[in-house]
């Protein structure tokens, strides 16, 4: 058996949680003898969506794959970023357009070879409470077109852009970014034995649940955030207050401090022969 250690880390807030982000994982990824880490960016620029400086400064810290969701699309500047840099993926349900309307810019999932291991990293995005895009149920059966964690026999791999990619994956990890508990959790058994590692990002809180579904999927619901945790999901509380009491959309604005931010996520150890989950953690 080899086992490899994955470290998903939470959504990164501001410049605060880019800071906290370039303080702390280096010395998780050296003390916990991380092998492969996935960091989700998408409120790295002032809370909402990312700026090239901010995927650079992400990937210096120690990130192999940086993963986002709705607020992607916030910054244009960035979606050239999206186009060329393999490693940095947005939801991989949305639209993939037809003959007459282009796909959106990028990738939804990323194939990583690193140590002689290989990695699927899948970005999905969910639909409860959040734009009605594509399905990521189906979504998750059509870009990986796997069964049990594997690739059906002589049934290559074929991304949404219609790239083939290699047939054995031993190691499938999904960041789900949702709204729902409810949908977060019924995709994770959705893929439970097909996956080895699912954990939902989007409501910046950290859940408890941690654990290994029945067929060999580690799972939690929400790995929480980076960034300021004396805040409401990383923004400034007295703006959050104002919104919520009197109904005003003002302008929101990340929460700083003289204090050190905090990193949330979770460490995971995956059987590299099997593809299945040993154990998972908060941190």
């Amino acid at each position: 058996m080899k086992i490899v250690k994955i470290a998903m880390i939470g959504d990164v807030v501001g410049e605060f949680g880019l800071r906290t982000l370039e303080e702390k994982l280096p010395v998780l990824i050296k003390e916990e003898n991380i092998d492969f880490v996935t960091v989700n960016g998408e409120n790295a620029a002032a809370g909402f969506g990312m700026l090239p400086n901010d995927y650079k400064r992400i990937m210096a810290a120690g990130a192999n794959v940086v993963t986002s969701g709705n607020h992607i699309w916030e910054n244009r500047e960035f979606w050239s970023v999206l186009e060329t840099e393999g490693n940095m993926l947005r939801p991989a349900n949305y639209p993939r357009g037809s003959a007459v309307i282009q796909s959106v810019s990028g990738a939804g999932f990323a194939c990583v070879n690193k140590e002689h291991i290989s990695y699927i990293v899948l970005n999905l995005q969910g639909r409860e409470f959040m734009t009605a895009i594509d399905c990521p149920f189906q979504s998750f059966d059509h870009v990986l077109g796997i069964h049990l964690g594997r690739a059906a026999d002589n049934h290559p791999l074929v991304s949404g852009d219609g790239v083939s990619i290699p047939t054995a994956f031993p190691i499938i990890i999904i960041d789900f970014h949702a709204e729902s508990s409810r949908e977060k959790e019924a995709l994770a058994y959705f893929v439970d034995g097909r996956a080895s590692l699912i954990a939902g990002t989007h409501t910046h809180v950290q859940t408890a649940d941690e654990r290994i579904l029945p067929k060999g999927t580690a799972y939690i619901t929400d790995l929480g955030m980076t960034g300021n945790t004396d805040s409401v999901i990383g923004m400034n509380p007295k703006i959050c207050l104002e919104r919520s009491t009197k109904h005003v959309l003002y302008h929101m604005e990340t929460a700083e401090s003289e204090k050190t931010g905090k990193m949330q996520g979770i460490i995971a150890e995956i059987d590299a022969e099997t593809g299945d989950a040993v154990s998972i953690r908060r941190i």
